[in-house]
């Protein structure tokens, strides 16, 4: 199966503070992936080295390519809007999105935007924190690319919405491009996972496929989550 993500010997320090240390992590095309793991565990850190954001030391590779220009054509993160001021337009917002990426599909953005019920006209400063979280969806998953990272992407969604949109990511994901998802709704996630990733002590704790955790350990994503923080079963693989 082609990998699209292949990362060795990964280590990241912040202030002298050892974030992430030996992570090894390979990801195949064509999965969803929960990236789980509790507040300051360095999922997001993880994320950003795998953009180029963040400089570690250690070798990624996304699609076959460690260059970091290319490695980026390959990657689209979740970026929040903090670069845009209040006084812009959404599709203002789009507009730039299609300037930068080459691979943005703007008729594959207006389908999420209609189904988010994104209004193009607002400007930033009028959504609410939620609105803004269905926009920066959107725009994340609008580009073509082989690895989306949607880090803590339903932070300000409600529920009902929040459940809608995660039982239609399977729609939006092209059929070989992989998702890693790094949320706090574990529950709600759990049924669209191929595989997760759990973060713990600097490193990569536990790779294990969704199904062989249901199926040979008996327990519920979660479960499973909270038992291996607990001091439970470690260092599982797929």
């Amino acid at each position: 199966m082609t990998k699209v993500l292949t990362i060795k010997n990964l280590a990241y320090k912040q202030n002298r503070k050892t974030i992430l240390t030996n992570v090894d992590l390979t990801l195949d095309a064509g999965k969803i992936v929960g990236l789980l793991g509790e507040n300051g565990a360095g999922k997001t850190t993880l994320m950003r080295l795998i953009t180029g954001s963040a400089k570690g030391k250690g070798t990624i590779e996304v699609s076959g390519d460690s260059e970091l220009a290319q490695r980026k054509r390959h990657v689209s993160f979740s970026e929040q809007l903090h670069g845009f001021s209040g006084g812009y337009k959404v599709a203002q917002v789009v507009k730039f999105y299609q300037t930068i990426y080459p691979d943005f599909d703007e008729s594959r953005y207006q389908a999420m935007a209609k189904f988010l019920q994104i209004d193009g006209t607002k400007k930033l400063a009028a959504l609410s924190k939620g609105m803004k979280e269905k926009v920066v969806i959107a725009l994340t998953l609008a580009r073509q690319t082989d690895l989306y990272l949607l880090d803590e992407p339903f932070s300000g969604i409600d529920s009902m919405s929040r459940k809608r949109i995660i039982s239609s990511i399977l729609q939006w994901k092209p059929a070989a491009a992989t998702i890693l998802i790094s949320d706090h709704y574990v529950t709600e996630i759990a049924p669209i996972l191929d595989e997760i990733v759990i973060v713990k002590d600097h490193g990569i704790a536990v790779h294990i496929g969704a199904d062989k955790v249901r199926d040979e350990k008996g327990l519920e994503i979660e479960d499973y989550y909270e038992s291996l923080y607990a001091g439970g079963d470690d260092h599982d693989e797929i």
